[in-house]
């Protein structure tokens, strides 16, 4: 009788830090890798329980004195779209997503580049190489897929890829209960479309579609007004010490 047991994922944590959203604040993490047959069922959990994947890691804040990051997913089947967001999606009637292996192109990074030059030029991301982008991609063991967003061009869409103008990209895993945003990106030359809302929008739209109850965000930063956005999809959940918790918020619109 085969008695073997599968190895339990071991847990590491990072040294302090300066946090990159809150000044004044030093942020530590812990991680363990997700590798393996076992690795879609442990991306489930963790991600269940807080963590977010990059590549074959899966980490979450794990910081001394402050709890500002919390974990945010959105609730599929009640969300209904405001005013705003169905603007944004009207003025987004021209783009197509195609949906992909994880596999990277060099159109890809092309346009990864000019967003990261535009928007985030002093962040960690800043000086990552094409091959950098390519193990960002490709570096996964669990159900990856990239949405390529796409003007849509006359003739096109019977060709293995598309013609029409790449505009966004989406990186996204599939999990047994939703789907999980791990990164996305887009032209900032575009910014009247505010493509970063479109893509959610779509994966609430997708995540419906395959009968997935959650779209997860990642982390909110309370106090990072660029985080902001995220709480405008509702309503949704936020991990807080006792579990899940029902999040509805304020609107404006």
């Amino acid at each position: 009788m085969n008695t073997q047991t599968t190895p339990a994922p071991q847990f590491y944590l990072t040294a302090p830090a300066a946090c990159p959203y809150l000044p004044h604040e030093m942020e530590r993490k812990v991680f363990t890798h997700l590798v393996g047959e076992r690795a879609p069922e442990l991306n489930d959990l963790l991600t269940q329980g807080g963590f977010r994947r990059s590549q074959n890691i899966a980490y979450r804040p794990a910081c001394e004195t402050c709890r500002a990051c919390i974990s945010v997913r959105i609730l599929v089947n009640e969300f209904r779209p405001t005013r705003s967001m169905r603007r944004v999606l009207a003025g987004n009637a021209d783009l197509v997503g195609y949906e992909y292996p994880a596999e990277p192109s060099s159109e890809q990074y092309s346009l990864f580049r000019s967003y990261l030059d535009r928007r985030h030029q002093k962040g960690g991301m800043s000086d990552m190489s094409v091959l950098d982008y390519a193990m960002m991609v490709e570096d996964t063991h669990v159900h990856t897929k990239i949405i390529e967003y796409r003007k849509r061009a006359e003739g096109s869409g019977l060709e293995e890829r598309p013609r029409g103008e790449l505009v966004s990209v989406a990186l996204t895993d599939r999990m047994g209960d939703g789907l999980s945003m791990v990164y996305s990106f887009f032209d900032p030359a575009q910014d009247q479309r505010s493509l970063g809302t479109f893509m959610i929008l779509d994966h609430v739209r997708r995540a419906k579609a395959l009968g997935l109850p959650h779209v997860y965000l990642g982390y909110w930063v309370k106090g990072s007004r660029k985080m902001d956005y995220k709480t405008k999809f509702l309503p949704q959940e936020h991990l807080m010490a006792r579990g899940w918790e029902r999040y509805d918020g304020e609107t404006s619109d």
